[in-house]
């Protein structure tokens, strides 16, 4: 058996995505079809549970494409000076990373998602300070703003993916533990999801300060679910 949170956005609450803790039958291995079978009962443990009717999986393991575009891996968008470029959300994510002893490492922006992920200089820097992206400073507090930052930014340049997300009501990553990460492109979708449907999004994408404004008028419960976050 195992645990994950499966991500539901919520549309009339004072927190903008519910996180539930999930328990089920884990397939150990590494392929695709063993991840596939951890996905299944995953999913079928969140709607018996009457938490959710139609569940995504977001990662490189979904068994639906959209899932697999909407990874941090595959999603991308022109985020910089040049529009004739992509740059998924991982790579933006790692080349922004500021650390005690060197970074950012602008280089892994043109890497692909996988190897700027894997850098060795991401593991012998020192501890993580900050995230500077397009000359803006992100603190680490609250823990996911600038991963979610990242992230919504660019699905907001992804129209042809956002108009099939309704069928969607809760979103999970298989690979996401919460006891060993912090970040997750599930929760970050939820967010939109509940962004989009409150008529929040627009103005929440503005600029880093109505992003934290916005988000500062709910509460937050973190991917990794230790306790609620109020922003301020």
């Amino acid at each position: 058996m195992a645990i994950r949170p499966i991500f539901i956005p919520s549309y009339d609450t004072d927190i903008f995505v519910i996180t539930k803790e999930i328990e089920f039958t884990w397939f150990p291995g590494l392929s695709i079809s063993q991840k596939q079978k951890s996905i299944s009962a995953l999913h079928n443990a969140a709607t018996n549970n009457n938490y959710c009717a139609s569940p995504l999986e977001v990662s490189t393991k979904s068994p639906h494409t959209i899932g697999v575009q909407l990874s941090a891996f595959n999603l991308s968008g022109t985020h910089l000076n040049d529009p004739t470029k992509k740059y998924t959300v991982e790579t933006i994510f790692q080349s922004s990373k500021v650390f005690e002893f060197g970074g950012p490492y602008r280089d892994l922006m043109y890497k692909s998602s996988l190897e700027a992920k894997k850098d060795p200089r991401l593991l012998t820097s020192g501890a993580l300070q900050y995230f500077l992206f397009k000359q803006q400073k992100w603190g680490l507090i609250p823990h996911t703003i600038f991963y979610d930052w990242i992230y919504l930014n660019i699905l907001q340049m992804n129209q042809s993916l956002i108009k099939n997300l309704d069928q969607y009501d809760a979103f999970t990553d298989i690979e996401f533990n919460p006891k060993k990460s912090i970040n997750c492109q599930a929760y970050s979708l939820a967010l939109f999801k509940s962004l989009q449907h409150r008529g929040l999004l627009d103005e929440a994408l503005l600029n880093q300060e109505s992003f934290i404004r916005t988000i500062s008028k709910g509460i937050i419960e973190p991917a990794t679910p230790t306790h609620q976050l109020k922003l301020i």
